[in-house]
């Protein structure tokens, strides 16, 4: 097992994914991903199992040998509110996640979710180099680092959508941590149930580029099978004939032509690849990111 954890060696500044063992790449580590922001090395298990903690022991013994590590965090997605512990070295007063040139404020002290997801570049790397003077709207938006990814490609204006507050109060931040006022005044929050904020943003269409990246299941708020397929009905009245639009989904039990079937009467552009470092044995339960457009 020890032979598939990564070396730690020549780690950089810019945040990635270092083993998936999520994809079913690597036997015996199915549960395990770890991640590095520097100077920060996160540890997630999804299940207890016994080597955890030896694996634990390894990847601190690999990190008190290299300077570029100054704390390891684990986090145990499998317990109720999915804990994380610091089990070596100390966190930086603000951890941050560094990708192309851009930093997004990260929360590797609490437990659930730390405001960034690796998986999501070749989204935000899309959403960059077709924003250009485009207004872009950005559905469950979570800490907008998509919109960043529009306005460092020049959107003419993102409107961030969600209805978690706190996660679009860290959205604003991530602008201001990469923009000057002038620019950060194009993004715009809406912290609103999408399906009882329809009429509003009927009001602000048409949309140049609009991103679609719901949770895959949240409970109450968002359910894939059921309500993806609303948002599919009322879409069109926030396109134009020129509208590009990014649909995304993370969830294992639906394959693409989840998403495919509920955009056939669309033009289909075709999925974006994985990010680096997210091989899976199975890419129809990976994340999915398709780019749609009116036929």
């Amino acid at each position: 097992m020890h032979d598939c954890i990564p070396s730690l060696q020549a780690l950089g500044s810019e945040s990635h994914r270092l083993l998936h063992g999520r994809g079913g790449m690597f036997e015996g580590l199915e549960h395990v991903a770890i991640d590095w922001f520097a100077p920060v090395l996160l540890v997630t298990f999804y299940a207890a199992k016994d080597e955890n903690r030896s694996l634990i022991a390894e990847l601190v013994k690999r990190a008190r040998s290299n300077s570029e590590v100054s704390a390891v965090v684990v986090q145990e997605r499998h317990l109720p509110k999915a804990p994380k512990k610091t089990v070596y070295g100390e966190l930086p007063d603000q951890a941050y996640a560094s990708e192309a040139g851009l930093r997004y404020h990260l929360a590797l002290e609490r437990n659930q979710n730390h405001g960034f997801f690796l998986d999501m570049k070749p989204g935000r790397d899309w959403l960059r180099s077709e924003a250009q003077g485009r207004r872009v709207l950005n559905l469950f938006a979570y800490t907008c680092s998509l919109s960043v990814a529009a306005l460092a490609g020049g959107a003419e204006a993102v409107v961030n959508l969600d209805m978690a507050g706190g996660a679009l109060s860290t959205g604003r931040k991530n602008h201001q941590l990469n923009f000057a006022q002038e620019t950060c005044q194009r993004a715009s929050y809406l912290p609103h149930d999408l399906f009882k904020s329809w009429g509003r943003l009927v009001r602000g269409a048409p949309y140049d580029l609009i991103v679609i990246d719901p949770p895959s299941n949240q409970g109450k708020s968002f359910y894939a099978e059921k309500d993806y397929p609303k948002i599919l009905r009322r879409l069109p009245e926030l396109l134009s004939s020129q509208s590009q639009v990014l649909a995304c989904l993370n969830a294992p039990h639906l394959g693409e032509s989840f998403l495919t079937d509920l955009f056939a009467n669309y033009r289909n552009h075709g999925r974006l690849p994985s990010a680096a470092g997210f091989d899976d044995h199975t890419p129809d339960a990976a994340l999915k990111c398709i780019v749609f457009s009116p036929s």
